[in-house]
């Protein structure tokens, strides 16, 4: 028997299902191997995404309406999927097993969408300048390709972060504190990857070809799961304590309302609860009463019925359910700030087609290229705020984190809304020397440098280092300790909802503006129709949303948990059908 001090405290086991060993497995030196993936990923996912609205309109002849349209449905699926790939995870094959096989997946997604803007055969032609409509096998082609990568990031996203913070030991103090800095840090490899993508592969998609700047990524991505799974030996893998720890999302409600008519009880020590004993013998960890969703409290209420066999559900499972509940309330106030990220890629690219781009003679700025200076802002801004602004707000407000998760989201909206009202005064600036040149044809270049967006997509960049990353930090910690996966899915369906949205108003204002005789906001030819206006009204959304979010922060309340675990020892562990590692089957 090892020494016990070497083993983790959190539970945690390796590929083989025994005790992790401390000094051999896990923080840094096992993420060292998980963030390569994460670049490249990023990268292929951002090489596609930040350039598929000019793909769409230039290479399959898609009118405006629709091309935002669709990246939005492409981008909003790609956010949306995690959930189920959450949900498989934490019910069924754990986090390494389901990001495997969804790489697997998303690899081939990469390697038909190589195949699809390579091919001539799958491409419009085009003769005298006269271009042809994409075929419907070639739509069909490019399609399937697209949400072929969809499908694969439905596993990769929600568990590819997990998995990296579960390398990190929530009782080791050290450990704890270090991974206050993970998600900062993995978000800094996510930028890093993005940025190459938006400055190098757009370039090359348009000056060198779409095969060369989609085949890059993807031989990029196969590299990087093959460095993923030379680091196999260290990695840390959670134990699946529940089998369906979902499932409670349905009893407690189900359970509380069956007991509608039982009367709760004033102290809450009267609920139903598991001794302490059970927790750490269990080695999960008890979640404390709270006043929040009083109603949900009486599935835990013990009824004082002879005969009766029931046994009603733990104060720490009704917690489970509230915490998940609560979260969705923060969730929905994601959805409007989520739909303005959606921009950098749809309409702030076209809106930078239609502006000089000229840098000297010879050289033009690929439009999408500047969505670089979000990333480059946040690859900035990711240090400055872990090493300078948390350490002095910590000496300020003792907080560990140096502000409240919750108030760091408030900052990232705050600067986002100030984003948008550039964007909006831009756009008047733009509509303006439009009039004053009279340059209203579709292809008319304004004498206006693509420079003057800079503003807007450097406090984008900067916004999303308070609430990407604070979101994706606050699901991860506010969510059950056995609903992890599931809880970071919050982050990414809301970008995915988000981008739904802006599909669905960029369609309705399309239709309702574009009535009659009327000029639509958003029409084919941005500089004949009224984008300012649009910008406008996402402005007063995103302002009403604001109000709305500090209404929902001042009612949530964080998740109280108790810290003390079993004591781990390095001993022989016997088969477990739950381990993460084990693909549900014993080892």
């Amino acid at each position: 028997m090892e020494e016990k001090a070497e083993c983790t405290q959190d539970g945690t086991v390796d590929f083989h299902g025994q005790p992790a060993i401390s000094s051999k497995t896990g923080k840094w030196k096992a993420c060292a191997f998980l963030v390569g993936y994460e670049a490249f990923e990023r990268m292929a996912f951002y090489g596609v995404a930040s350039n598929l609205v000019n793909y769409l309109t230039t290479q399959l002849h898609e009118d405006t309406v629709s091309s935002v349209r669709n990246v939005n449905n492409w981008s909003g699926s790609v956010w949306v999927t995690p959930i189920l790939g959450a949900y498989i995870a934490d019910s069924y094959l754990g986090r390494f097993w389901t990001f495997t096989l969804s790489s697997i997946v998303y690899v081939m997604g990469m390697i038909l969408l190589t195949v699809a803007v390579s091919l001539k055969s799958l491409k419009p032609t085009c003769t005298n300048g006269i271009c042809n409509k994409a075929s419907t096998s070639q739509i069909v082609f490019f399609y399937t390709a697209l949400y072929t990568t969809a499908i694969g990031a439905g596993g990769t996203k929600p568990n590819i972060s997990t998995f990296g913070a579960d390398q990190f030991d929530d009782f080791n103090p050290h450990e704890k504190q270090t991974k206050a800095s993970f998600f900062n840090w993995w978000m800094f490899t996510s930028f890093l990857g993005a940025l190459i993508a938006t400055l190098g592969l757009v370039y090359i998609q348009e000056n060198l070809g779409w095969g060369l700047g989609y085949g890059i990524p993807t031989s990029g991505l196969l590299l990087s799961l093959v460095i993923f799974y030379v680091g196999t030996p260290m990695y840390r893998h959670k134990v699946r304590k529940t089998r369906s720890p979902a499932r409670d999302l349905i009893r407690v409600p189900v359970a509380a309302f069956k007991n509608r008519k039982l009367q709760l009880p004033s102290d809450p020590s009267q609920l139903y609860e598991q001794d302490m004993q059970h927790y750490i013998g269990s080695g999960k960890r008890q979640v404390y009463h709270t006043p929040a969703l009083r109603f949900l409290d009486k599935a835990a209420i013990l009824e004082d019925r002879t005969g009766s066999t029931r046994v009603p559900l733990t104060v720490t499972q009704v917690e489970g359910a509230k915490l998940i509940f609560g979260m969705i309330l923060i969730w929905l106030v994601t959805l409007v700030p989520s739909t303005i990220w959606a921009q950098i890629n749809t309409l702030f690219v076209k809106q930078g087609t239609t502006m000089d781009r000229n840098l000297g003679p010879n050289f033009r700025i690929p439009a999408a290229s500047l969505g670089s200076f979000v990333t480059l802002s946040m690859l900035l801004s990711v240090p400055m705020y872990d090493r300078f602004f948390v350490p002095f707000m910590r000496r300020k407000t003792g907080h560990p984190r140096g502000i409240t998760l919750l108030q760091r989201l408030g900052i990232g909206f705050s600067i986002q809304i100030i984003a948008i009202a550039i964007a909006y005064a831009v756009e008047v600036k733009r509509m303006h020397v439009i009039r004053a040149n009279h340059v209203l044809g579709p292809k008319d270049i304004v004498p206006l440098s693509i420079f003057w967006l800079l503003p807007q997509y450097v406090l984008i960049g900067i916004a999303d280092v308070f609430n990407a990353i604070g979101l994706l930090e606050f699901f991860y910690d506010q969510s059950p300790e056995d609903m992890q996966s599931l809880g970071t899915t919050f982050f990414t369906s809301g970008i995915g909802f988000g981008n739904f949205l802006n599909s669905f108003l960029v369609t309705m204002v399309d239709k309702i503006t574009g009535k009659g005789e009327s000029k639509s906001w958003i029409g084919d030819n941005l500089n004949d129709c009224h984008l300012d206006y649009y910008y406008g009204f996402l402005l007063v959304l995103s302002s009403l949303n604001l109000l709305a979010f500090l209404w929902a922060s001042s009612r949530y309340i964080y998740k109280r948990e108790s810290v003390r675990v079993k004591e781990a020892l390095c001993v022989q562990m016997e088969g477990n059908p739950t381990l993460d590692a084990s693909l549900g089957l014993q080892v």
